[in-house]
Order: C-alpha cells, then sequence, then structure tokens
C-alpha cells in the first residue's frame, strides 16, 4: 500500500484503477474502510507535532486536544467523508455518471490517504516553525494534492468506468 501512495504522487489514474480494480466485480466496502481509516489515522497523527506546540505555548493540557482531534478524525471525518463520497456520487449520477457510490466513496478514501505525507509534513511545519508562510504553503501543497487526486479517481469512478 506504500508504494501505491508513492506511486499516486505519479499517475493517480492508473493507481486508482488497480487499487479498485483489485476487488473485481464485487466491492469490498472493508477495503474501502480500512483504506478510510488508516487515512484518517494519519492525518490524525500528523495534527500530534501542532496540538504539541499548541498546548506548550498556551499553557494547555495536552490530553484534551488529542482527544478532541481523535474524536474528530477517527469518529466523526470518517462520517463525514462517507457521506460526502456518497452526494458525490449522487450529483455525477445526475450529470451523466455511470459509476457506482463505492467507486465515488473510493476515490474519495483514496485520495485521501494517498496525500497524508502531505498533511504529515503540515504537522511537522506547524509543530515546529508554528503559523506563518511556510505552513500556508506546506497546507496548499497538501490540499491541492488532496483535491486533484479526487478529481481524477472520482473522474476515473464515474466517467471511467
Amino acid at each position: 500500500m506504500a508504494g501505491d501512495i508513492v506511486a499516486t504522487w505519479q499517475a493517480p489514474r492508473a493507481v486508482f484503477r488497480s487499487r479498485v480494480g483489485e476487488q473485481g466485480a464485487h466491492p469490498r466496502e472493508d477495503r474501502a474502510l480500512a483504506v478510510l481509516i488508516l487515512a484518517c489515522g494519519l492525518v490524525f497523527v500528523g495534527h500530534w507535532p501542532r496540538l504539541v506546540r499548541q498546548s506548550q505555548l498556551a499553557g494547555e493540557d495536552l490530553n484534551p486536544l488529542l482527544g478532541g482531534a481523535l474524536f474528530a478524525w477517527m469518529f466523526l471525518m470518517p462520517l463525514v467523508l462517507y457521506a460526502i463520497g456518497t452526494l458525490s456520487h449522487l450529483i455525477a449520477k445526475a450529470f451523466g455518471g455511470r459509476g457506482s457510490a463505492y467507486r465515488a466513496r473510493f476515490a474519495l478514501f483514496w485520495a485521501l490517504l494517498a496525500a497524508t505525507p502531505a498533511w504529515l509534513l503540515t504537522g511537522l511545519v506547524a509543530g515546529f516553525m508554528g503559523p506563518g508562510v511556510a505552513q500556508q504553503a506546506v497546507g496548499a501543497v497538501a490540499l491541492g494534492a488532496f483535491l486533484v487526486f479526487w478529481a481524477l479517481g472520482f473522474h476515473e469512478a464515474e466517467w471511467g468506468a
């Protein structure tokens, strides 16, 4: 899987096709959920340096900050991302999309996982350098990578099928 993440930065459509094609004619929702949970877990870990910095500078206890981020990324975001993935499929279907809700969701989940190296770097920059131009630049790259991976995967899921 790590090799596919690296390969996604070079050929996102091909990697998405191979990842979703591995599952054959029968979608494997358990694999999609595993990709989503892994992605959310890595993004959560990426927030640790920023939260440690915030805790030390503000004199706050670290545990509530980590608990809030854990709840947000491991419990709320999977539900939100499932809803966004399904809604995106319904919107695409209205515009002639031929894919399935599963493929649309998997495109979103894979995009988030593939962009996690950039999200982890964003967390490191936020933790070590604090707010500023560097954090904004790395955050923009992370967001841009996620959006590009999602757009390419989503197009492949809905119109490339």
